[in-house]
C-alpha cells in the first residue's frame, strides 16, 4: 500500500536561513533520501515552493474562484511530499520516522503527516501466460 507523507515546516521561520543552512538540511535530507530510493520504497519526493507562490481553487455559487495562497493560516505549511511502499501504517510510519524532518531542525516547525492513499482505479488485470 502506499502512503502519502507530508512534510510540513514554518515556512516563516525557514525563510530567515541562510544559504549555508539551507545546504546544510539539503545534505541532511540526501543521503536518507537515495537509501529509501535504493529499497525500493520510496516512490516520489519533491519540495514545494512557498505558499506565496500557490493558488486554491475553490467552489463558489457552482464556479470554481480561485484566491491566493492556501485557505487556511496556519504556523505550519507542506514544505514537501514524500510517498512510500509500505505493507501497513505501521511500517509507514517507521520509515518516515528515519526522514530528518522527524529528527532534526525542530526550531523549524518541521513534522511528517503519515496518511494511507486510497486509490480509486481499478486494478490492472494480468494477461496469462
Amino acid at each position: 500500500m502506499k502512503y502519502l507523507c507530508l512534510a510540513y515546516y514554518d515556512e516563516k521561520k525557514f525563510d530567515t536561513l541562510s544559504a549555508a543552512e539551507l545546504e546544510a538540511i539539503g545534505r541532511a535530507c540526501r543521503p536518507h533520501d537515495q537509501a529509501l530510493r535504493a529499497t525500493g520504497q520510496l516512490v516520489a519526493q519533491a519540495s514545494l515552493g512557498p505558499t506565496r507562490s500557490t493558488a486554491c481553487i475553490r467552489p463558489r455559487n457552482g464556479r470554481a474562484v480561485v484566491t491566493d495562497g492556501p485557505f487556511a493560516e496556519t504556523k505550519e505549511q507542506i514544505g514537501g511530499f514524500f510517498i512510500v511502499e509500505a505493507r501497513d501504517l505501521n511500517e509507514a510510519i517507521r520509515i518516515a520516522s528515519k526522514h530528518p524532518a522527524a529528527l532534526l531542525n525542530e526550531q523549524l516547525g518541521w513534522g511528517i503527516e503519515v496518511r494511507p492513499i486510497e486509490s480509486f482505479e481499478a486494478p490492472q488485470r494480468q494477461e496469462r501466460s
